[in-house]
């Protein structure tokens, strides 16, 4: 690739459109969400391409190598480098031997989907649909008033999905349902690894809280929550029967459909 360094962008650009709306039509321009290829490179060998928002890089990959199980702790990650180019962008990450070895011993190749968090694998064996059962305290009642806080506080923090109506959120919620932190991105699951990566950076305590998504609740995001321990995962839209199959498996509360009136618990049931 060019030496030559670029500022990484806003996460959208403004694009010439026709829009029609009854019998007007009107020239002008709008904003579209940018999708770039993100090349995620340990100790020299490029592993994944990524479609991603071109922001908050550090966090993907870092929120990606816990994820996927690439490493075990941050503290398996020795150095990290973002270099954004003109249409790409690439992280070059350097990870204990011992992760790297277990690394090239099941390669994938992960290139041209927008984060698709499974494409590519070499066998259905990789697929992890056996998790180990997480060991979670009880956690807090799970009120109406909760999700309906948590469902306000998303609406008011999805900038890049204000501008472009075209992103995932993803959110860190305390169990009151306050929204403490929330990363956008155009697939999801670089929105949750992002998020999983800035709550690592930062040391938070990941059963302290619980992550709300504003897309369905897929095999792929359950599986990434699980993994790091987090007790609950809410999403706006319905989940799929792996997710459940592998949330009740795995100890994780699963919660969908959430609005400001209501919501539907797939697993880990409250009292009634």
């Amino acid at each position: 690739m060019d030496s030559e360094k670029f500022d990484l962008p806003v996460g959208y650009q403004q694009r010439p459109i026709l829009r029609q709306r009854g019998t007007e039509r009107q020239m002008t321009t709008d904003k579209v969400a940018e999708e770039t290829p993100v090349a995620l490179v340990f100790n020299g060998i490029s592993h994944a391409v990524m479609m991603a928002t071109p922001l908050d890089l550090e966090e993907l990959a870092i929120g990606f190598a816990l994820t996927e199980g690439i490493v075990q702790s941050k503290s398996e990650i020795y150095d990290i480098a973002v270099h954004p180019f003109p249409a790409s962008a690439e992280v070059e990450l350097t990870i204990a031997q011992s992760a790297f070895i277990k690394l090239k011993e099941r390669r994938r190749s992960l290139s041209g989907r927008t984060g698709c968090g499974v494409c590519g694998i070499e066998s259905l064996a990789l697929l992890d649909l056996e998790p180990e059962p997480m060991q979670i305290t009880a956690l807090p009642e799970l009120l109406s008033p909760v999700i309906a806080r948590a469902v306000n506080e998303l609406s008011q923090n999805q900038f890049l999905m204000s501008e472009t109506g075209g992103v995932h959120a993803a959110a860190w919620c305390d169990f009151d349902g306050t929204v403490l932190k929330v990363f956008e991105d155009v697939g999801r699951h670089n929105g949750l690894d992002k998020l999983i990566g800035h709550l690592v950076m930062k040391q938070q305590d990941l059963r302290a809280g619980f992550v709300f998504m504003s897309s369905r609740a897929s095999y792929e995001l359950v599986r990434k929550t699980a993994r790091l321990g987090i007790p609950m995962l809410a999403t706006i839209s319905a989940p799929t029967c792996l997710a459940i199959d592998i949330a009740n498996k795995a100890g994780l509360k699963l919660v969908s459909f959430c609005r400001q009136n209501g919501f539907v618990e797939y697993t880990n049931f409250s009292t009634p």
